[in-house]
């Protein structure tokens, strides 16, 4: 129950965007704004949360990993419910249904991040990467059912997405307040000064494959969320598909990150040649499946070349996590992980509107510059994640030992 617990935050913060895909394009018509207005609503969210992420992140390191959550998950379904009353019943709808959604992303910056800290706390080893690989394949799941849950809604009407939030959160909530039992430290919380001065030291010793890992976040999300918003737009506009056979199809390729993510987390235990080896290889089948994707226009070859990229992801997701997660003292975990998760978010918030203008620009040039992207990515971590030849065998070492750093 505390790992269906933890599981349960990244999936309510993932539908906070990928729920909203389907009806992008709806919500564009009923409020009259453009396209990259619409794509607002994605960023507005995203850049809150990547802003709110490392505050919340020192707090639940300096106090507890659920003072911050549960607080946090009340505040998104909030947000969510602004955003459905103003699309329902405000004449401005547009700039209250903005305000809703940086509510939600405060909230969102408490939820996911966060949980994998909790996770670094109260896992250890191989267990700890196999439940942070269920933590990703938990949001890849989000990801999976949210265009589908969206489509469905949107039968009712529009803006019943946002009504949605505030049920999903109470849930949440209730698993973590009565499932999540979070380990007493006798230790002080150390002061700001100390603190800080610890995250330099981390960041001094650590900071070039946290670059390339943190870089390779942040990009992996830039390209699912583009892409998705890309799909959302000419399965409506080119191929006539739309309500919940548009949100089936979205989902197939999440349903494949999703797959592999579970598999990755569960094999790959404290194996750090393998977790590298597993980025590199994900982010050359992403760079391979976009620049192919020039070559196909019909849906089905389209969908076969583009799940290639969406196992490549399965692939890198849950090695970053555990990369991350298991590499820095518990004291400083919070902010560290909160970090990573903030440049992630960056990734989601300028994928849509970046990719509204690849979009009127070449459909070639939009898909080759991804590949461009995810190809740096790969070298980046071959030449900044350095290995160990020989991997420690004592139990009390630990991920961050393993490493050596450029």
């Amino acid at each position: 129950m505390t790992i269906f617990a933890i599981s349960s935050i990244p999936l309510i913060l993932v539908l906070g965007n990928s729920m909203l895909i389907p009806i992008l394009p709806k919500m564009k018509t009923e409020l009259d704004v453009s396209q990259f207005k619409v794509s607002l609503v994605i960023s507005v969210f995203s850049i809150a949360a990547a802003i709110s992420i490392p505050i919340l992140g020192y707090l639940s390191d300096r106090f507890s990993r659920k003072a911050v959550i549960i607080p946090a998950l009340i505040l998104y379904g909030s947000g969510g419910l602004l955003a459905g009353a103003a699309a329902a019943w405000f004449s401005n709808a547009y700039t209250w249904v903005l305000a809703g959604r940086i509510m939600q992303g405060i909230g969102a910056a408490g939820t996911a991040p966060i949980a994998m800290a909790l996770t670094g706390d109260l896992f250890k080893g191989g267990e700890q990467s196999k439940v942070l690989g269920l933590v990703e394949a938990s949001n890849g799941l989000g990801k999976v059912i949210s265009p589908i849950l969206g489509s469905l809604l949107a039968l009712l009407i529009w803006y019943a997405a946002f009504f949605a939030f505030p049920a999903f959160c109470l849930i949440s909530v209730l698993l973590t307040i009565f499932c999540i039992k979070e380990k007493k430290t006798q230790k002080e919380p150390p002061p700001f000064g100390k603190y800080v001065k610890g995250l330099v030291s981390v960041f001094k010793t650590e900071g070039r494959w946290l670059f390339a890992s943190y870089l390779t976040g942040a990009i992996v999300f830039f390209t699912l969320f583009g892409i998705l918003f890309y799909i959302s737009d000419i399965l409506e506009k080119e191929h006539h598909i739309d309500g919940l056979l548009k949100g089936a199809i979205l989902a197939i390729p999440l349903l494949f990150m999703t797959t592999t993510s579970y598999i990755t987390g569960s094999k790959i235990g404290k194996r750090m040649k393998l977790m590298k080896a597993l980025i590199i290889l994900g982010l050359l089948l992403m760079t391979g499946s976009f620049a192919s994707l020039i070559l196909f226009k019909k849906l089905i070859p389209f969908f076969a070349v583009l799940v290639v990229s969406s196992i490549g992801t399965g692939l890198v997701l849950p090695c970053l996590n555990s990369l991350i997660t298991g590499s820095v003292p518990s004291d400083r975990r919070g902010f560290v992980t909160s970090l990573y998760g903030s440049v992630r978010f960056l990734g989601v918030a300028i994928g849509p509107p970046i990719f509204s203008k690849l979009m009127e620009w070449s459909r070639m040039g939009m898909f080759l510059s991804t590949a461009g992207l995810t190809l740096l990515s790969a070298l980046l971590c071959l030449v900044l994640i350095h290995v160990a030849k020989k991997e420690p065998t004592d139990k009390k070492d630990t991920l961050f030992e393993k490493l050596q750093f450029s």
